[in-house]
């Protein structure tokens, strides 16, 4: 068996990579239509404020099932138990979904809870109604990407992404030409934004769907059986954590809307923070699909410092990267040309750019020590950090708030940069035990082929 490479991590990572930033550039193209059609900052408040938070947290509790399939699809039974889950499980949220968006459920949580402005209430309920296919379709998809990644088939994932922004792209111009070709009719941009994505999530669960078959039929039909095999109960307890970290971790992204609307420049920071967030998300795509990749190959002789010195490398690439774009004029380019804000808006978002400037980079340390504890089923230390990480952002969020006199938006971006470096230390410290053991035995796979070597 060979040491692993840094050509195998970066052939690993790259189509993940790729995959996870044309998901980030769905944002920002949602964004720049949605600015140029009528009554930009009420869609774009509702899209941003209500409709992505709220469609986010509903999905939470399958947005794991990616790391879950990765690391446990290793046999067909494995698969078929997890197929079962996933099935059940994004039905009954996509009921969820839609009791909050049809029933009057919706106006205790959006109005009474989270406080957003009168103006976006109904905009934002119109478009959670056209989000519906979205939990099962991602919990469909990601569930057999998981499979694809762990057989060596990542590239397959990227694919699927540039299906899902084409197919969004090819549903809102279509939209595009419908409103300007007949006269008085007026689609409001919630729509167009929110039917491209519905239509880029199930073209992306179609793709993945189809392109598994053959791994389905083969690599996953003679993989080894598991043993022991994969029970309810070892299942239960590698995914519960997971579950928890990412509803925990959602329930902080209404939270930000919802102190935002308490403080100054409420409306302008609602309309901005889907731009700003969208930029960002750019840039920490790139440490999202790390996860992956340390869960896949950490189990590979001489893995461990080699997937370190990666970590470190790519997450003083991204927040370089972060800071040229924020420092430069290319913020205003992308703000104001790009996205279509005015150049109120431009300047407001560039100062949340700046606020955010430390994210990227403590997102790659993130997915990295992430990585080793789900490598190595500690899961639970994953859950901890993610309580850690939100407790940490919804104080900073309520000390902005409390004093009232500071730009929600610049508010919530530190908030989730602080909250972010305090998960960061808790991974940190978790992860000590487990980079020791898989270090010695890095070492002993070394000495055991330098005697090898010399043997022959």
């Amino acid at each position: 068996m060979q040491t692993l490479s840094y050509r195998k991590i970066f052939a690993t990572w790259w189509p993940l990579a790729a995959s996870w930033l044309f998901m980030g550039t769905e944002l920002p193209m949602i964004s720049a239509i949605m600015a140029r059609l009528a009554d930009p900052k009420i869609h774009l408040a509702a899209y941003g404020g209500v409709v992505f938070p709220l469609a986010l947290i509903i999905e939470a509790p399958i947005i794991m099932l990616l790391s879950a399939s990765t690391a446990l699809s290793k046999d067909s039974a494995s698969y078929k138990k997890i197929y079962r889950f996933m099935m059940w499980a994004g039905g009954l949220l996509t009921v969820l979904h839609f009791l909050l968006a049809f029933t009057p459920l919706y106006y205790p949580v959006v109005v009474g809870l989270m406080g957003v402005p009168d103006e976006i209430v109904e905009s934002a309920r119109l478009g959670l109604m056209i989000m519906i296919p979205w939990t099962w379709t991602i919990a469909y998809r990601r569930y057999q990407q998981g499979v694809l990644i762990r057989f060596g088939y990542s590239r397959a994932v990227g694919v699927g992404t540039a299906i899902r922004l084409a197919s969004n792209a090819a549903m809102m111009i279509i939209l595009l030409l419908l409103d300007r070709w007949n006269e008085g009719l007026t689609i409001p941009g919630i729509v167009v934004g929110t039917s491209g994505i519905a239509a880029g999530v199930i073209a992306e669960a179609i793709y993945a769907g189809l392109r598994v078959q053959p791994v389905l039929r083969g690599e996953l039909q003679t993989a080894p059986r598991v043993d022991p095999a994969l029970t309810w109960r070892t299942f239960n307890a590698f995914y519960i954590p997971l579950v928890l970290t990412a509803v925990i971790n959602m329930l902080a992204q209404p939270a930000a809307p919802a102190a935002i609307s308490r403080m100054p420049l409420a409306l302008e920071s609602l309309a901005a923070l889907p731009v700003v967030a969208g930029l960002t998300f750019m840039f920490r795509s790139l440490g999202f699909a790390y996860n992956e990749v340390v869960v896949a190959l950490l189990d590979s002789p001489g893995s461990t410092n080699r997937l370190r010195r990666f970590a470190h490398m790519l997450s003083v690439i991204t927040t370089l990267g972060l800071v040229a774009m924020a420092a430069t004029p290319l913020s205003t380019f992308w703000f104001v040309s790009v996205s279509g804000l005015d150049q109120e808006l431009g300047v407001l978002a560039r100062g949340g750019l700046l606020a955010a400037a430390l994210w990227p980079g403590l997102s790659v340390l993130q997915n990295w020590y992430q990585g080793v504890l789900v490598n190595q089923r500690q899961t639970y230390q994953v859950t901890i950090s993610v309580v850690i990480l939100v407790g940490v952002t919804l104080a900073g969020l309520f000390v902005g708030t409390a004093i009232g006199q500071f730009v929600g938006l610049y508010v919530g971006m530190i908030a989730f940069v602080i909250g972010q470096a305090a998960q960061v230390i808790w991974l940190w410290w978790a992860a000590r035990p487990v980079l020791a053991n898989t270090i010695a035995r890095d070492n002993q796979f070394d000495e055991n082929l330098s005697l090898a070597t010399a043997a022959d």
